[in-house]
This record gives C-alpha cells, sequence and structure tokens, in this order.
C-alpha cells in the first residue's frame, strides 16, 4: 500500500520501498524529535545522517553500527537498513545525493565523529532544510561537503556490533546483552551454545572477527552510552550498572572503544 507522505522528500511505494521522482541530485532534511519506522527500508540515494542529538542504532549487513551524539554515518546507495534507539530525544541531520564520486569509499559504510568544520557545515546547511528545488548555492555548498567526505573520516571500528548468524552464537550474544552488568564467564557462555570453551572462542571470533571479551566490552560501552542519555545517573553510577568495579576501569575501557574519555550528559 503506497504512503503518500514524503519521508526525507522521497515517497514510500510499499512498505520499506521508496520512489524517488525528485529531480535535485543532493539535498539536506533535517526533523527535531525523529520518529522513523522500525522496520528495513531501502531507497537509491546516498545517505549521510549526522546524530545532533542523542544516539542512533544502524541495523545493516549483519551488522550493527551504534552512532553516538556528533557521529556521522554514511550509507552507500540501495542498502537495506533498520534504525532504532531508546534515547529520550533524536534529532539528526540528513543528506541524500543520487550521484557520488567514484571512489570506493562511498561503496562502504562509514561511521566517525565529525569534525568541527563538518558540524559547522551541516549546521549552516539548515537554510536549505528540505529544498527539493535547483539551487546553485545549496547545491555547490552540499558537493563540497560531499567530495570532503573521505578526509572528514576517521573511522571508528569499534562501533559496529558485529551480529553472528549461528544461532548458537546469537544465543550467546543475546545473554550477554541482558547480563553486561555481570561477570559473563566463558565456561557459562560456552554452557549456552552447548559447545566447549575452546570451541566457542574459535567460532565466535571466525564469526564476528572479535573475541568473546572485545564484544563484552563494546557492549557495556554502548550501554553506558544509553545510560548517559537517560541524565539520571552519574559516571560512578553508570559504571557499576555497566559492570565496571571502578570509574578508572570503566573509563579505561571507555577511551579504548570511543578514543575518548566518557562526559557527563549536558
Amino acid at each position: 500500500m503506497q504512503n503518500d507522505t514524503p519521508k526525507c522528500g522521497l515517497i514510500e511505494q510499499n512498505e520499506g520501498n521508496y520512489i524517488d521522482n525528485l529531480l535535485i541530485d543532493a539535498y539536506f532534511w533535517y526533523v527535531q524529535n525523529w520518529q522513523h519506522d522500525d522496520y528495513t527500508h531501502t531507497h537509491q540515494r546516498y545517505q549521510l545522517t549526522y546524530v545532533e542529538q542523542g544516539y542512533q542504532y544502524f541495523h545493516l549487513n549483519n551488522k550493527t553500527y551504534l552512532v553516538p551524539q556528533h557521529h556521522v554515518i554514511w550509507i552507500p546507495s540501495n542498502t537495506a537498513h533498520r534504525i532504532s534507539s531508546e534515547a529520550k530525544t533524536v534529532h539528526l541531520r540528513v543528506a541524500l545525493f543520487k550521484t557520488v564520486p567514484q571512489s570506493d569509499f562511498f561503496q562502504q559504510v562509514h561511521v566517525f565523529s565529525a569534525p568541527p568544520v563538518l558540524k559547522e557545515m551541516l549546521l549552516y546547511a539548515s537554510k536549505w532544510n528540505q529544498v527539493v528545488d535547483e539551487n546553485p548555492d545549496q547545491a555547490l555548498f552540499i558537493q563540497a561537503i560531499l567530495r570532503n567526505l573521505p578526509e572528514f573520516c576517521q573511522e571508528n571500528e569499534s562501533l559496529h556490533i558485529p551480529v553472528p548468524t549461528h544461532s548458537r552464537l546469537l544465543a550467546v550474544c543475546d545473554y550477554i546483552n541482558t547480563h553486561f552488568h555481570s561477570s559473563c564467564k566463558t565456561e557459562d557462555l560456552a554452557e549456552i551454545a552447548q559447545v566447549s570453551t575452546r570451541s566457542l572462542q574459535r567460532l565466535f571470533k571466525q564469526e564476528t572477527g572479535i573475541t568473546l571479551q572485545k564484544y563484552t566490552q563494546l557492549i557495556r560501552i554502548l550501554k553506558s552510552i544509553e545510560l548517559r542519555d537517560t541524565q539520571q545517573y552519574t559516571l560512578s553510577e553508570i559504571a557499576h550498572l555497566v559492570g565496571y568495579s571502578s570509574l578508572s576501569a570503566f573509563t579505561l575501557s571507555y577511551n579504548t572503544i570511543m578514543k575518548s574519555k566518557p562526559q557527563k550528559q549536558k
């Protein structure tokens, strides 16, 4: 059933599939308190999304990508994706492109912290928010962002959460996601998977590219970002809630993943 209400300027032909009748090559779209459908969707345009406030999960290519506040994700054309978030408020700034330079960079997913110059450019672009008519100044400005994007990108691989396909490994991941605050001993995880500890460690690394310990660390830090967004806890309380015995241990782990120290949410 067709939905005639535009979503980011595109018309949903049927659930998750969009038709693009816009002639403009690229445009900006900004909405406060972003509410998106929770099902997988796809469109022909390349997508640049900047999380101005809150945080957003993007689910695609058997991975979940966390895009925290002040981070950017680049999604290639025709890439099926779904987004979710438990953040109280989510403000996203989106740029959609019909054509991009011929470079491998634009055919891959990237997640990175937005440098100050890119933040300022995206804020300035608000003057063209939801303008889908040809405008020479807008076209030049958005092309400047696009062509400099590879230089802006300092990708953080740690923000990619791998999703295994094996059912036994999925059960292990589900357990870690609900028991991240406890020790999550390898022996207990092996019992859940019904394999030996050595086999579990080998299979998990083979399917996800990371160790069980690294996966647990990643989940704890991502959960800490969710808790920080609630503005209900101190950093010490968050450290305890996600399974760390001290604030210093949490800070060290957070810095390893996020490449910065945790800051109290303002």
